[in-house]
């Protein structure tokens, strides 16, 4: 089985996304199905000298563009590449998929080409954010921008289900992002689905501010789409931000210069942190299959490792077990 990549999707094209596959099948062993016109396909995998077998090629000679609406691929553009991945994943052709491109298309075909799990009604963008001592997961980031409090409780229990399957922690601590930690805190809404997950049966360890993101005791952390997608794309500025304050600092004098060269591995560690590509995608959790949703800017190593963890994701089965333990936990009843 291999992954089905959006070949057209992104800001750069076809050329990234070929790498990025090239890069997984050299460097990780990992099949491909690269989704888009073949002509242009098959060109940039001669440029780069690619003769194995790990990666096919798949038709589709519609491109869904980011000025679009979302609902294109299901009404207008049919034989787009974003639709065929999807196809292939609910066919079960491929057995999981990414994209870099228009992110509102993608959330529209995971939901309607590959399918809700029976038991969730909104799917969820999660993404991992860096910290001190822990990583934590923030969702949703983009896929719902108004939510009803239950949507935040089902946010929660795939949250807590990504966690313990994917990050390893066997008992998360869920926090629910508002103005402040006490109960009374936030708009109405917060304040009613901090009782949802007081009463869920879930390790909820209550509200989480925006100084806990990153060096809080927290694991998970459940907010609506909108404020989740300003938080995230927030963050990247701030980590570019910083990388680039700390370039020109380094060129300011010739100690300063020497003392990056002595520190260039803290520096490049630190690098590594903060790099949205490490990461691949977010998952869009509650679908009946992988899929990872990549920044626009997607570089090669971002599509390398977007195909890694869809691979993972899927190998793992993480939508099957999100969907069993969604039906078989009761709210209030019992411990997930």
């Amino acid at each position: 089985m291999a992954i089905a990549v959006d070949a057209m999707g992104g800001d750069f094209g076809p050329a990234t996304n070929v790498e990025g596959a090239v890069s997984a099948a050299t460097e990780l062993g990992l099949d491909s199905l690269l989704v888009g016109r073949r002509s242009e396909l098959e060109a940039e995998l001669r440029k780069l000298g690619y003769r194995g077998d790990r990666i096919r090629i798949v038709d589709a000679d519609e491109v869904v563009k980011f000025d679009e609406p979302s609902i294109t691929p299901l009404r207008k553009k049919v034989r787009s590449s974003i639709r065929i991945a999807a196809e292939m994943v609910r066919e079960g052709r491929a057995e999981g998929m990414f994209t870099a491109g228009h992110t509102g298309a993608a959330m529209v075909v995971g939901k309607m080409i590959i399918g809700v799990l029976e038991g969730i009604d909104r799917p969820a963008l999660a993404a991992v954010l860096p910290g001190l001592n822990r990583r934590r997961l923030l969702l949703d980031v983009g896929a719902n921008v108004a939510c009803r409090p239950e949507h935040y409780r089902e946010f929660a229990w795939m949250g807590h289900f990504y966690a313990q399957e994917v990050m390893g922690i066997a008992k998360p601590r869920i926090g629910l992002l508002s103005v402040g930690e006490e109960e009374g805190k936030g708009t109405e809404t917060t304040r009613e689905v901090f009782t949802l997950l007081r009463q869920s049966g879930l390790n909820f360890a209550g509200n989480c501010e925006g100084r806990d993101l990153y060096e809080g005791d927290f694991d998970v952390i459940v907010t609506d789409g909108f404020t989740g997608n300003v938080v995230l794309k927030a963050s990247e500025s701030l980590a570019h931000l910083v990388e680039e304050a700390l370039k020109q600092e380094v060129t300011r004098s010739l100690q300063a210069s020497m003392g990056f060269l002595l520190s260039k591995d803290a520096f490049r560690a630190f690098r590594k942190r903060l790099d949205y590509s490490e990461y691949g995608g977010a998952p869009l959790l509650g679908v009946k299959g992988a899929l990872l949703i990549g920044h626009g800017r997607s570089s090669a190593k971002a599509v390398r490792n977007a195909i890694r963890a869809a691979s993972d994701f899927a190998r793992r089965d993480i939508p099957e077990k999100i969907r069993r333990k969604a039906l078989e936990f009761a709210p209030g009843t019992r411990h997930p």
